[in-house]
Parts: structure tokens; sequence; C-alpha cells
């Protein structure tokens, strides 16, 4: 356990954080404990973790003291539910907040959620909710951020250029404080989930908007197109050569620049 009061520095309350120095997943940990009864904003940290997943099942592996690797539990209200979706592409959009106004960097995101410094991955996001029939019953936020240069993974092991925050910035970028200022961001922007603001804010720092880009579709099929909006309901709209446009959720698809 770091030699500070988590709770504290991420501005929790005490119960509120759990810490390991090696875990295999945040994401697991934290979907058993919000099964067990986990309060609001509850939170695991990791200092290492092992066996990290992003989406489409996708390794994310964290270094120890290198990077943040987190995830947060919330009990949705009624309202928030009718917008699940929308609740990846609001970490990453809370997290483009943090880094311009606390670091003077000017990240993207990459549909839905992965937020971009520089056409290069600094951050992957991803949520997971546990139901009881047709009732969501919580959700879980993972947020996995590189910070230090070998918290970068070598090119043959990812399918999209990596980066870390060390390398865009000459601030130091202490991991915690960083968790802390995202979650502020994160619930400041929570309460405009699904409003024209919020879609607003998330288009505004959506890269490639405008530009070809390729889709590749879970069972391999590949659509090239123009990136041209995201609804309110957080879809992608691409339009191809033939000017017909095409509709994706986020679950479905892998995006890349051509």
């Amino acid at each position: 356990m770091p030699d500070l009061n988590l709770s504290a520095v991420i501005g929790l309350p005490d119960g509120a954080v759990r810490y390991f120095d090696t875990i295999g997943s945040t994401n697991d940990a934290a979907l058993e404990w919000l099964t067990a009864g986990a309060p609001e904003l509850a939170l695991v940290i990791a200092d290492q973790q092992t066996s990290g997943r992003g989406r489409l099942g996708r390794k994310w592996i964290t270094r120890p003291g290198s990077a943040v690797a987190a995830s947060l539990i919330l009990h949705p209200t009624d309202a928030e539910s009718a917008h699940l979706p929308l609740f990846s592409p609001l970490a990453g959009l809370a997290l483009c907040e943090t880094l311009e106004e606390d670091y003077h960097l000017a990240p993207q995101i990459k549909w839905p959620n992965d937020v971009l410094l520089e056409g290069k991955k600094t951050c992957g996001i991803l949520a997971e909710a546990s139901w009881s029939g047709n009732k969501c019953q919580g959700l879980v936020i993972g947020i996995g951020i590189n910070i230090a240069r070998d918290s970068v993974p070598p090119d043959s092991e990812v399918l999209f250029p990596a980066t870390c925050l060390e390398a865009h910035t000459s601030l130091v970028v202490e991991r915690y404080a960083l968790l802390a200022g995202w979650l502020k961001a994160f619930q400041r922007r929570r309460g405009q989930l699904g409003s024209p603001e919020f879609i607003t804010a998330w288009k505004n720092r959506l890269a490639f908007l405008h530009r070809e880009v390729k889709i590749v579709q879970s069972k391999g099929e590949e659509i090239v197109g123009t990136l041209e909006n995201v609804l309110e309901n957080g879809d992608l709209v691409l339009r191809d050569a033939l000017d017909q446009n095409h509709y994706f959720q986020a679950g479905d698809v892998h995006l890349r620049p051509l």
C-alpha cells in the first residue's frame, strides 16, 4: 500500500478505495466487490495488472509504477440507465478535460473512448455492467492510462500505436493526482449524460472527424468511409463513397484511420 491515504488523495470516503500491489484485473475485482455490495463511487486501484483487458478481449498489461490501472464502481440512476453506452465515452471525455486543464495537452478521442495524444493511444477504457434481468445493478468503468515511458508496449504487441503522458509533457504526472482530477471531471460531466452539451463536447474532441477511416466489424468485414458524426445514443455515422450512411455501435467494431 502506498505511504499515503489514497481515499483522501483521490477525494473519496474512507473504505471506498481498495488498493492492490499486483492484481489480475481491476475490473474483475470491482465486479466482485459490486456483487458484494460496493458503495457508489468505490474504486479499485492496482500498481501492477497482469491480466487486464480492453474492448473485444484485447490485453492491457500494466507494469509496476508506470501507469494508472483503476476501476470505478457506479450505481446508475434509472435516468442514467437509459444512456449506459455513453458512460464509456464519458470516461474518455473526462480524461481529455483533465489533460487539457491540468497538463495543457490537446488529447483527442478515438471513437468511442480511447484517448489519443498526437494520434497515439495513451488511455484505454472498458465499461462492464452487472444485470438482474433487464435492470442494471451496477456498472464498472475500467481505465488504464500510460504515464511513464516503460508503460508503452512494443508496436508488435498492439493494434494501434501507443504512447504515454511523459512523452508529451515536461510536467510531473503523479498517478493519484491524475486519477483524482479524472474523477472530478467525470462527476462534473455525468449530469450532462446524453444531453446535446455532452454529445457536442465528445464530438469536438473526436479524432479523425470528417476524415476517411476503416471500420473492421467483429466478423472481419471492412467498410471504408468518412467519419461523419456521432448520434445522441453514441452510434458512429460513416458515409461511404456512394454517399450512403452506415451506423455502428461501439461494441461491434474496430476503427482505424486510413
